[in-house]
């Protein structure tokens, strides 16, 4: 699996020999980012556990007209080399906005990386505006069977080295995506064939104290978003969000899955300015 991840990476970089984006070095490790537009609020991307940050490219645009826009490769994802040793994500955050010097951020975290972001306002709640949580998943709360069950599902392809089947079958999942949705799953196709190592890096991230208990502390305004047709268990994490955090409001968006951006660009990038703008 290791073997395939390098790969992949390899694949990546050769694919664009002018990325239009920067390399940071931290530590043993580096991140792969993009910034653009030159309002005073900035924003952060932090993309979920499936996609690298490619997936925010149908709503890139739109937020580079509004904000201080940034979006990042975690480890093992897209441009960013896989971790050969234990790390935090949100160190990894926080590197990256000491090194542009953002001082005060807006952060935008789907799914994995709406738990990091979670775990970032914690850590750092000085340096963190508003939160806005697409399909996010909190440190603590326990998750049902049928989810680790479509799980372990997910992975029995990469199991037997079958990273075109892993593709397909993350794909043809009816939660990350919608039924019908099919430009949103021929985008995604792309994304993965492009860099499977988004699917086959080894994860070494460390584990951090569970956040759950400790929503109260975040007193920022939150906005969770939820697809219709995500699995049952992130409805049952954004309701814990929303009942741990004071100022958090939930949306639903109707005929959507887990990756609604990729799904329905236009709406989310349409609700979730209107939020930050409004606050």
């Amino acid at each position: 699996m290791l073997a395939a991840a390098s790969l992949g990476n390899a694949a990546a970089q050769e694919q664009s020999a002018s990325p239009p984006g920067f390399f940071l070095n931290v530590d043993s490790a580096k991140l792969y980012y993009e910034e653009c537009g030159s309002a005073p609020q900035a924003v952060v991307l932090v993309h979920d556990g499936v996609l690298h940050s490619a997936a925010w490219d149908d709503v890139w645009p739109e937020f580079c007209k509004h904000f201080h826009t940034i979006r990042y490769d975690r480890r093992g994802y897209g441009r960013s080399p896989v971790a050969t040793q234990g790390y935090y994500a949100t160190d990894d955050l926080a590197a990256i906005l000491h090194h542009l010097k953002l001082k005060r951020v807006t952060i935008v975290g789907s799914s994995h990386g709406g738990e990091i972001s979670i775990n970032f306002t914690l850590e750092h709640p000085e340096m963190v505006d508003e939160l806005v949580l697409v399909g996010a998943v909190v440190g603590g709360m326990p998750y049902t069977k049928h989810f680790l069950a479509r799980g372990d599902a997910l992975g029995k392809p990469l199991e037997k080295g079958d990273i075109k089947g892993a593709i397909t079958a993350a794909v043809q999942d009816k939660y990350l995506i919608a039924p019908g949705n099919d430009a949103a799953k021929k985008r995604m196709l792309d994304i993965l064939s492009t860099s499977p190592q988004d699917l086959t890096h080894p994860e070494l991230e460390l584990p951090v104290k569970p956040a759950l208990p400790r929503l109260g502390e975040i007193h920022i305004a939150t906005l969770l978003l939820v697809g219709d047709a995500d699995i049952p268990d992130v409805h049952a994490h954004a309701g814990a969000i929303e009942a741990g955090i004071p100022r958090a409001r939930r949306v639903v968006v109707s005929d959507v899955g887990h990756l609604m951006y990729l799904e329905k660009p236009a709406e989310f990038s349409r609700i979730v300015i209107e939020f930050l703008e409004n606050h």
